[in-house]
């Protein structure tokens, strides 16, 4: 692997458990490995332009993630499969990994492109879903609103789940957000599962 893409590597492994704060220079090449002139020859902007590189590599990557879930699977399924993927995450991690993204919006002060990187990333994957929900015959408008209310759900219980070093603020989620997701796409089914439930005038 490439020094530039090594550092990349490293700092989106230091950015999920440290944040922008916590991940400086010097855990920078702890963690990599790679001499501080790779730094500088890499990212002359410094530690800025590293982890702003880091948060573009780290969303791209997870949009790719969920474009693959909402291909091959029904937008429920894909809500689950995201779901799923970051409790892997927390449970390998031993609840000490987070979503890099979130850390880079959260680290402004020090790294604004990176933020301005994460909002970008953020949207993305919100558009990712909406097109899956109006794929799936979910007006426009509701579409926009379900994909933003599932990604921020998601991305807030998976900082929950952090906290209290449990799985449970994530899973309550996902289950809820799966509900929601069914009531707007699996209508049919919703009513075939509660046959004595009938309109009322």
């Amino acid at each position: 692997m490439a020094a530039r893409d090594r550092l990349i590597a490293s700092a989106i492994a230091l950015l999920q458990r440290n944040g922008v704060a916590g991940t400086g220079i010097a855990e920078l090449l702890k963690h990599s490995g790679i001499a501080r002139r790779s730094v500088y020859l890499n990212f002359p902007g410094g530690k800025a332009e590293l982890i702003a590189a880091a948060a573009k590599s780290a969303g791209q990557a997870i949009s790719e993630v969920i474009r693959g879930f909402a291909t091959e699977a029904d937008p429920v399924s894909a809500v689950e499969a995201f779901v799923a993927l970051w409790k892997d995450i927390l449970t390998g991690s031993d609840f000490d990994a987070g979503c890099p993204i979130v850390a880079a919006a959260l680290g402004r002060a020090e790294a604004p492109a990176a933020a301005d990187i994460a909002g970008e990333q953020f949207t993305d994957w919100e558009c990712l879903l909406a097109t899956r929900l109006e794929a799936a015959n979910v007006p426009a408008e509701t579409a926009a609103q379900l994909a933003t209310t599932t990604i921020a759900a998601i991305e807030g219980a998976v900082i929950m789940s952090l906290a209290t070093k449990s799985d449970v603020p994530l899973q309550r989620t996902g289950a809820l957000l799966a509900d929601l997701v069914a009531q707007h796409t699996r209508p049919a089914a919703a009513r075939r599962q509660a046959p004595g439930k009938q309109a009322t005038t």
